[in-house]
């Protein structure tokens, strides 16, 4: 029985159950109807005996001479219409006048009669000339209260089992239907499991309880389980950590949870993409993120949101139960990606003015063989006076070295692709006591994002007595949604638009405010 699948199991204790609970059953039900005919009988031989006790003709047949002449035949049509087995007149000796067999005439009664020559009615079952049967004893009085003589009638008790087997083959006919539906219903719910254990036994299921609890709670990927109606119904200690959830949430609703925005972006009710809620708290989802390289997303339900310090990369996939959300963190990975962008930008402005340089040379060299010795001195001198004052600007303006340095490869980067970044003439910093990665952060996406949206960008960098002010304008359309640094929105449709929400993470890090006035971002730091 060990090898038994569960739903055979299930289906031989089902069927126990319903055998033995139906016999118990049916054999109570046979004691309660034999205990109601023996009530029934005794009820009815009562009845007969105490009619015929009060009977007038009895009482004058009585005083005959010959009392059973009378007696027997009246007894006998008693008997015949009441239904009873015999009806018994005797003397208060117990010597019978009428008798169902005429040969028992005269004989002396068989049973109790002491208390009915005490004037009492009572019931019995007792074993006569008929057998055993039940019986009751009525004593017949004069009109003077004394006892002349005594009448019994009865049912055989084999009459009674007779009527007992007729209902014994009810309750067997009842009770084999019963069973039928009983084994019907034991074996449709043993289908059903056997389909939802896919004939699995309890130590296998006990097994591959094990092994998921225990993949479950070692990934250090995220993972949830929503159900249709929004409550949370598995986490596993991966997605507490990301998320910061308490010990209870599973059974809560993800709105009361506040991580709504990351499981509805996909609607658990129909399954179907949809816009997601703004968010709120320190969760900000981005725009769906296209394929990458390793461990970029990889699905369009992949989306990047940032919770707290964390980036993550939360996928939503839609189940006939609810949601699958799975969660990846990628902090350390986009930091690493940040570091390679800046380096790859620089490689790129290194290339550029290689190029361009390799451009000028060949121009002097060339205007050098032909002789145009003064074109090419003032030539060279141009670009590299150019070049010079560009450096001397940001120097002079900028004399954080941090800053200075990203401002430096940005004009660079920004003329490669035709566009012109000028610093404004009034901007002036000194040594800054921030972070600066994180101020490099603000800078740089946003000269990024205006880069890309504009053919002129100018910068702003200002630090007073209290407070750092970062001032990023453009000729562009400007931003048309005032939640993007919550959301990450975006203009490039390649599925990026994290830079916005990194400038929102970092600011409020900062302890600093963003305000945007169509394509003019001003971000305020304090000191």
């Amino acid at each position: 029985m060990r090898d038994w699948s569960l739903a055979k199991q299930m289906l031989v204790l089902q069927l126990a159950v319903v055998v033995v609970t139906l016999a118990g059953a049916v054999t109570l039900t046979l004691v309660q109807t034999r205990d109601l005919l023996v009530e029934e009988a005794e009820g009815r031989a009562l009845a007969v005996a105490e009619s015929v006790a009060v009977s007038p003709d009895v009482l004058s047949a009585l005083a005959a001479p010959d009392p059973s002449a009378r007696l027997q035949p009246y007894a006998e049509r008693v008997r015949a219409a009441t239904g009873v087995d015999f009806v018994t007149i005797m003397d208060t000796a117990g010597r019978r006048y009428t008798h169902p067999n005429p040969s028992q005439i005269g004989g002396l009664f068989l049973g109790h009669i002491d208390r009915a020559l005490l004037g009492e009615t009572f019931t019995e079952t007792y074993t006569g000339t008929l057998g055993p049967s039940t019986r009751a004893v009525v004593p017949v009085k004069d009109p003077g209260g004394g006892v002349r003589a005594l009448v019994s009638a009865g049912i055989t008790v084999e009459r009674i089992d007779a009527r007992l087997r007729e209902q014994i083959a009810w309750a067997a006919l009842v009770g084999g239907v019963g069973l039928g539906v009983g084994a019907g219903g034991t074996w449709l719910v043993g289908a059903r499991l056997r389909r939802q254990t896919h004939g699995l036994g309890p130590v296998e299921l006990g097994r591959i309880h094990e092994h998921h609890d225990a993949i479950l709670h070692a990934v250090r990927e995220g993972l949830l389980l929503v159900a249709r109606d929004g409550t949370l119904t598995l986490c596993n200690d991966g997605a507490r950590t990301l998320l910061g959830l308490p010990s209870d949430a599973e059974g809560r609703d993800v709105r009361d949870l506040g991580i709504a925005d990351l499981v509805l972006p996909l609607p658990l009710e129909t399954g179907e993409p949809s816009s997601p809620p703004a968010p709120s708290g320190g969760s900000a989802p981005t725009s769906p993120v296209a394929p990458g390289g390793e461990g970029e997303p990889t699905s369009v339900r992949e989306r990047v949101h940032l919770v707290g310090e964390r980036v993550l990369v939360v996928d939503v996939a839609p189940s006939r139960l609810g949601a699958v959300v799975t969660l990846r963190d990628r902090t350390e990975l986009q930091a690493l990606t940040g570091q390679l962008d800046a380096e790859r930008g620089f490689a790129d402005s290194l290339r550029a003015a290689a190029h361009e340089a390799a451009n000028r040379l060949h121009t002097v060299i060339t205007l050098v063989e032909l002789g145009r010795t003064e074109q090419a001195v003032a030539f060279g001198t141009a670009e590299l006076r150019a070049a010079q004052e560009l450096t001397d600007r940001v120097m002079g303006a900028v004399r954080e070295p941090v800053l200075a340095a990203l401002l430096l490869g940005k004009s660079a980067e920004a003329a490669e692709r035709g566009t012109e970044l000028v610093i404004a003439p009034d901007s002036e910093l000194d040594d800054l006591n921030l972070d600066s990665r994180r101020v490099v952060t603000i800078v740089g996406n946003l000269i990024d994002n205006a880069i890309e949206a504009a053919s002129r960008v100018e910068v702003h960098l200002r630090a007073d007595a209290d407070t750092f002010v970062i001032r990023v304008s453009d000729d562009g359309p400007g931003l048309p949604d005032p939640a993007a640094f919550g959301k990450g929105w975006t203009s490039k449709g390649d599925g990026r638009g994290l830079g916005l929400a990194l400038v929102g993470q970092a600011v409020r890090q900062l302890g600093g405010t963003i305000e945007v006035a169509g394509s003019v971002f001003t971000v305020r730091l304090p000191l």
